[in-house]
C-alpha cells in the first residue's frame, strides 16, 4: 500500500480527518485532484431530488456548470422556479426543466416518473438527495412514517420508475447520498415504522439511511450488467441550513471544521474519474456530481462483474457489505436484523 492510501485510511479511523473540510484539502494533495474539464457533462442529463438548498443545490450548481441538463425535482413550485432562474442568469440557456413532486407521496412521484419518461429522451445521473428529519412522527398519505417514506420508499420508486430511461442511456448512474448517521443505528425491518419505541427524528433518520444503502447494495446486485451502476456516497459534515435545524448542538460542535456547500476548497468536493480518463485521474467536483463523472475501471458494477465495495471511493460509506449466502436473508425463529451494514429481512425489489 503507498503512502496517500495510508494517509487516507489514517484520515478514515480518525472520522473528524476524514468527515472534515481537512479530509479534502488533505486528500486533493495527496491524489492530485484536479478541477474539471469545461463541459464534462455537456450532452447529459442529470436528475437531482431536492436541488433548492444545501447540498442538493451545490450539485445542481456543479452539474449545470460542466454542461448538464439538470431535471429539478422538488415540493415548491416557487423555490424550484428561483432556482431555475438563478441557473438560466448564470449559463444563459434554459436547460433546467421544473418538475414539482414531494417524495413522501407515492402519487406525486409516480405523477413526476410519469412526467419524466414523457419529455426526457435520456437519463443519465439520477441524483437521490432530498431528505429531512422530523421532530414529531408523523405520516405520509400513504400511512408510511414520513421519514421511511421521504428517505426511502420515494426515492426507491423514482428509482424503478426511471429504469426504463436508466437503461436505455449508455453509462447511466444513480447517486444516493448517505449519511454517517447510519452508523449510530442497527436496521430493524420489524420496526421500520417506528411504533415500538418513543420516536426520535435523529434516530428514524439514521435507520432510514441503513435502509437506503442496504438498497444501494441490492439494486448493484439486480442492475449488475445492465450498464446501470448505483453509488452511494458521504458529502461529509456541511455547515447546512437544514444540519442547522434538526442537529443544532451537532452543528455547534462541527461548525468549525464543517465544509460550505459549494464554498470551494470544503469536503463537499470529493473524488470524481474525468471522462474518459486514466484509471486513476481523478477530479475535483461537488460530492454528490462527483460521480456523475465516469469512473475508472475498478468500477466493476458497470462493467458487468461484481459491485464494487461501497467504501471503495473517497465518500462512499464504509462498511456495508453482502450478507452471508445472499444480500437479503430472514433469519429463522428471531428479528430481523443488520449485519455489518448488509440487511436480514425481506426487502421485495422489482
Amino acid at each position: 500500500m503507498n503512502l496517500p492510501s495510508l494517509v487516507d485510511d489514517a484520515l478514515e479511523v480518525t472520522v473528524v480527518g476524514s468527515f472534515s473540510r481537512v479530509g479534502f484539502v488533505l486528500r486533493r494533495l495527496l491524489f492530485g485532484w484536479a478541477p474539471p474539464a469545461d463541459g464534462a457533462l455537456c450532452g447529459r442529463t442529470a436528475l437531482v431530488t431536492g436541488p433548492t438548498s444545501g447540498l442538493g443545490r451545490a450539485a445542481t450548481d456543479a452539474l449545470a456548470s460542466m454542461g448538464a441538463r439538470v431535471i429539478l425535482v422538488g415540493r415548491s413550485a416557487e423555490r424550484l422556479t428561483a432556482v431555475r432562474d438563478a441557473l438560466v442568469a448564470t449559463h444563459g440557456e434554459d436547460r433546467f426543466p421544473i418538475v414539482v413532486a414531494d417524495m413522501g407521496s407515492l402519487a406525486s412521484v409516480r405523477a413526476a416518473i410519469d412526467r419524466i419518461i414523457e419529455t426526457e429522451p435520456r437519463l443519465d445521473v439520477l441524483v437521490d438527495n432530498a431528505g429531512a428529519i422530523f421532530p414529531e412522527r408523523s405520516e405520509s398519505p400513504d400511512g408510511i412514517e414520513a421519514t421511511v417514506a421521504v428517505l426511502v420508499v420515494g426515492p426507491f420508486v423514482l428509482v424503478s420508475g426511471l429504469l426504463p430511461l436508466l437503461r436505455r442511456t449508455p453509462g447511466a448512474r444513480v447517486v444516493c447520498v448517505t449519511s454517517g448517521g447510519m452508523y449510530t443505528q442497527k436496521l430493524d425491518l420489524d420496526d421500520l415504522q417506528s411504533t415500538v419505541v418513543p420516536f426520535s427524528g435523529p434516530r428514524a433518520y439514521a435507520r432510514a439511511k441503513r435502509a437506503q444503502v442496504a438498497l444501494v447494495r441490492e439494486w448493484a446486485r439486480r442492475l449488475r450488467g445492465t450498464g446501470v451502476t448505483i453509488n452511494a456516497m458521504h458529502p461529509g459534515w456541511a455547515d447546512t441550513p437544514g444540519l442547522a435545524e434538526t442537529l443544532p448542538g451537532f452543528y455547534r460542535a462541527m461548525r468549525p471544521v464543517a465544509a460550505k456547500p459549494g464554498g470551494g476548497g470544503g469536503h463537499d468536493r470529493l473524488a470524481g474519474r474525468r471522462p474518459g480518463g486514466r484509471g486513476d485521474e481523478r477530479v475535483a467536483v461537488p460530492g454528490p456530481a462527483a460521480a456523475a463523472l465516469r469512473p475508472g475501471p475498478r468500477d466493476a458494477a458497470e462493467r458487468g462483474g461484481s459491485p464494487a465495495p461501497l467504501g471503495h471511493d473517497r465518500g462512499a460509506v464504509r462498511g456495508a457489505r453482502p450478507c452471508p449466502g445472499g444480500v437479503i436473508e430472514r433469519p429463522r425463529g428471531g428479528r430481523s436484523r443488520t449485519r455489518g451494514g448488509c440487511v436480514s429481512g425481506a426487502l421485495p425489489l422489482p
